[in-house]
C-alpha cells in the first residue's frame, strides 16, 4: 500500500477496487474446534456474507450508512464494509462449519476432523 492510499485509519485497505476495513479477530483453539470471533460494529446479521471456498473462509460485512437527522458536530466512526480471508487447514471439517452473529460479533465454529482431535492414550500395566 502506498502512502497516498493510506487513510487516517490503519485498519483500512484498498481491496478489489473498493475500500474495506479488516475486522479485528480472535481465534481460540479447543480440543474439538477452532473458534473465530470477528468484531464487526455496525453490521446487521443479514448483511454478513460468510463463505467457504477452495480451502478459504471468506468474510464480508456490509455497513449501512447512519440515518441520524441533524448536523454532525464530531465524528470518529467511519462507515465502510468489512472484508477478510482466512486459509482453512485440512484438519477442519468444512462441512460442519457453523456461525452465529450477536451484538456486532460474528462467532464462527470450525470443528476439527476426528483424526485431528487429541486423544488420550490408555497405558496398560
Amino acid at each position: 500500500m502506498t502512502e497516498n492510499t493510506l487513510t487516517k485509519n490503519s485498519n483500512v485497505e484498498q481491496t478489489r477496487n473498493s475500500q474495506y476495513y479488516t475486522p479485528r479477530v480472535d481465534i481460540i483453539e479447543t480440543d474439538g474446534e477452532l473458534l473465530l470471533l470477528a468484531d464487526m460494529p455496525g453490521v446487521r446479521p443479514e448483511d454478513v456474507d460468510l463463505r467457504y471456498e477452495n480451502a478459504e473462509l471468506i468474510l464480508r460485512g456490509k455497513v449501512q450508512p447512519s440515518e441520524h437527522q441533524g448536523h454532525l458536530i464530531f465524528g470518529e466512526y467511519d462507515v465502510g464494509d468489512f472484508y477478510r480471508v482466512f486459509q482453512v487447514h485440512e484438519t477442519i471439517n468444512a462441512g460442519k462449519i457453523d456461525a452465529e452473529f450477536k451484538n456486532g460479533v460474528l462467532t464462527v465454529h470450525l470443528p476439527k476432523q476426528e483424526a485431528a482431535k487429541p486423544k488420550q492414550i490408555e497405558i496398560h500395566a
